[in-house]
């Protein structure tokens, strides 16, 4: 796990991605690392 802050509207797009798009936690992960 990284020490990486993420700002609130990365987070809140996160969540977004899982409740809106079914995505699990795992998925956003991913996807996120991907685009850091």
């Amino acid at each position: 796990m990284s020490n990486q802050r993420y700002s609130p509207e990365f987070k809140d797009e996160a969540v977004r991605q899982v409740i809106d798009r079914g995505y699990s936690i795992s998925e956003v992960y991913r996807i996120c690392s991907f685009l850091t």
